[in-house]
C-alpha cells in the first residue's frame, strides 16, 4: 500500500447491511486495506455467504450473521458473535436502512416506525454495543451513512429525511462525547448510486436526476466505499463530525 497511514490490517470492522449494494462495496473496500470484516444481512443469506467465501478466497478475515438492526437483542448478539469470530470491534459502519416514501397525511404511525426504527435506532444500538470497547481500547471509528434528503427535503420522504437527519445529529453529538477517548464519529451523505436497487429507477427519472448533478453522472459504490475507508484509517485522526457528501456536488 502506498501509504501506511489508509492501512487497515489488524482493526475488525462491523458493516451492517453489508451483502448488497454500498455496503457490500465497504465490505470489500475494508478488507481490501487489511480489516478483518465482519457484517450483517436480513434476507440473502446466500449472497453473504457467497461475499464471507470470496473474501476468505482473497486471503481477507471474514463473517456474516443475520440482524434486524432494528431489534436491540439481535444487534447485541450481532456483536457478540462477531466479536467470537474476528475479535473486538475498531470500526462500525452503520449502513443498514430501507425507505418507505409516502406522503405524510396518508402515512401511519407503523409506516413512521417501519423506517425511524432501523435507520436511526438500529444505529443508536449498533453504536451502543460496540462503543465502550472502543472507549476502553482508545480508539475506534463510526461511520454512518446518511442522505442528501436529510438536509434538502423531499416530497413523499417525512420519515426517511427525519432518520437520516436525526443520524447527522447523532453524529455530531456523538463526536464531541467520544473524541477525548479516542472514539472519532463522522458520516458519509452519498448521493444517488449505481446500486442493483437503483438500476429499477426508470431511465427518464435518471436522466432528470442526473441533470442536477454538476459533475453529470450517477455515483458508484466503490466511490462511497474509498471515502469510508479513509474515514476508518489514521491518515483521518483529525477528522470528527464531519458530514461528507459523496453526491457529485448535488447538495
Amino acid at each position: 500500500m502506498p501509504y501506511e497511514s489508509l492501512a487497515l490490517s489488524g482493526r475488525v470492522a462491523l458493516v451492517t447491511g453489508g451483502s448488497r449494494g454500498i455496503g457490500r462495496a465497504i465490505v470489500e473496500m475494508l478488507a481490501r486495506r487489511g480489516a478483518a470484516v465482519a457484517f450483517s444481512y436480513r434476507e440473502r443469506e446466500d449472497a453473504a455467504h457467497d461475499l464471507v467465501r470470496m473474501l476468505t478466497a482473497a486471503g481477507a478475515r471474514a463473517w456474516a450473521g443475520p440482524c434486524d438492526v432494528a431489534d436491540q437483542a439481535q444487534v447485541q448478539r450481532l456483536v457478540a458473535d462477531a466479536s467470537a469470530a474476528l475479535g473486538p470491534v475498531d470500526i462500525l459502519v452503520n449502513n443498514a436502512g430501507v425507505a418507505r416514501d409516502g406522503y405524510l397525511m396518508m402515512m401511519d404511525r407503523a409506516e413512521w416506525d417501519a423506517v425511524l426504527r432501523p435507520n436511526l435506532d438500529g444505529a443508536f444500538f449498533c453504536t451502543r454495543a460496540v462503543v465502550r470497547g472502543m472507549l476502553v481500547r482508545k480508539w475506534g471509528r463510526v461511520i454512518s451513512l446518511t442522505s442528501p434528503s436529510a438536509v434538502a427535503g423531499l416530497p413523499g420522504q417525512a420519515n426517511y429525511a427525519a432518520s437520516k437527519g436525526g443520524l447527522i445529529g447523532l453524529t455530531r453529538t456523538l463526536s464531541r462525547e467520544l473524541a477525548p477517548n479516542g472514539v472519532l464519529v463522522n458520516a458519509v451523505m452519498p448521493g444517488l448510486i449505481e446500486t442493483d436497487m437503483t438500476a429499477a429507477i426508470p431511465e427518464a427519472t435518471r436522466a432528470a436526476h442526473v441533470r442536477n448533478v454538476p459533475v453529470g453522472r450517477l455515483g458508484t459504490a466503490a466511490e462511497v466505499a474509498e471515502l469510508v475507508a479513509f474515514l476508518c484509517s489514521d491518515a483521518a485522526a483529525y477528522v470528527t463530525g464531519q458530514v461528507i457528501g459523496v453526491d457529485g456536488g448535488l447538495v
